[in-house]
């Protein structure tokens, strides 16, 4: 007896365009947030003005970003024509056009070299790309690359007064690069919600917790600060710090570099490596070697690689993250 294959719908799983509904959807509210926390943290009046620029400059680097996480790579990897594959992250030099000449203050040398990232990172993948999921000297360049700018400040007059922008275009560039043209497996980078991201990320949170408390209070790094903020402060770095800071970060340490290690050292090693490096980014907060800093954020980085790679999801150790760094921020110093 021949059985018929089930309807997704009468089966509860979304088919294709409804799933690009709900991210059409979200992305709109997803905008509608940052206006307001926009408001909150008074933007316009850091940035001197030009909101609606800006405004469209973030929401043409958030597009990507966002799609990303519900399936884009995979209808931009069906382009068979390679030289239109590889050209196309050279749009992501739209953003800054659209922010930088309302202020007259473009400049030919960021016009020129955004693109030469996008598409060079493009290229050294489609061209030169590693054949298999471990690290590779590819990789190493790669990771450079996108992380360099962002842990010294090389592109910062990009967007100025806005660094998080630039940041942004690298991470568009990262996404297009390792999920569109390397086609790297585990990266976990999705943006549908599941019951047990939350759990591990909560769990994890209240695990670093348990140990960092009394270290952070041991080494004077940490003093509690008492205040009580408002429900809009406490959503607004919430949204701001999970979207700008935490997603970032764990798709460059955990989705990327802690998964290529993986692949080459094994699970346990490629962790410890992974969090090592995530500690010593933070070498410089502030100059010119905060030590307290470097060993605090290697044990977070443990717990978010271990939030990670629970189920290979960044939203999982987005989460951790994130709370990790709003509790300090909000009540710590």
């Amino acid at each position: 007896m021949q059985t018929r294959p089930a309807n997704p719908v009468a089966t509860g799983v979304p088919t294709s365009t409804n799933r690009w509904i709900a991210a059409l959807l979200s992305f709109c509210v997803l905008l509608g947030c940052f206006w307001f926390a926009g408001r909150h943290f008074s933007i316009e009046q850091k940035i001197g003005g030009h909101l609606p620029s800006t405004f469209a400059a973030f929401a043409l680097l958030l597009a990507p970003y966002w799609f990303f996480g519900f399936g884009l790579a995979d209808v931009l990897a069906a382009i068979r024509n390679r030289a239109v594959r590889v050209l196309l992250p050279g749009l992501l030099v739209l953003p800054y056009l659209v922010f930088s000449f309302p202020r007259d203050q473009f400049r030919w040398s960021y016009g020129l070299l955004l693109p030469a990232i996008t598409i060079g990172l493009a290229c050294l993948f489609e061209f030169l790309g590693p054949k298999t999921a471990a690290i590779g000297w590819q990789d190493v360049i790669a990771l450079c690359v996108i992380g360099s700018p962002v842990e010294f400040r090389l592109l910062v007059q990009t967007f100025p007064a806005l660094s998080a922008f630039s940041k942004f275009l690298l991470l568009d560039a990262a996404l297009y690069a390792y999920l569109v043209i390397r086609r790297l497996d585990g990266v976990g980078f999705h943006f549908t919600p599941r019951i047990r991201d939350v759990g591990i990320g909560l769990r994890n949170w209240a695990l670093y917790a348990c140990l960092a408390l009394p270290l952070g209070f041991a080494l004077h790094f940490i003093s509690f600060y008492r205040r009580l903020p408002s429900v809009g402060s406490v959503a607004a770095a919430l949204l701001v710090t999970f979207f700008f800071v935490a997603i970032p970060e764990e798709l460059f340490f955990r989705g990327l570099l802690q998964n290529m290690l993986e692949a080459r050292y094994g699970a346990n090693r490629a962790l410890l490596v992974a969090s090592v490096i995530f500690g010593l980014s933070h070498f410089n907060k502030p100059r010119p070697f905060n030590w307290r800093y470097v060993v605090m954020a290697t044990i977070a980085g443990i717990f978010y690689g271990l939030a990670w790679r629970d189920r290979r999801r960044l939203l999982s150790s987005g989460i951790t993250h994130t709370l990790v760094d709003v509790v300090w921020s909000l009540w710590f110093r």
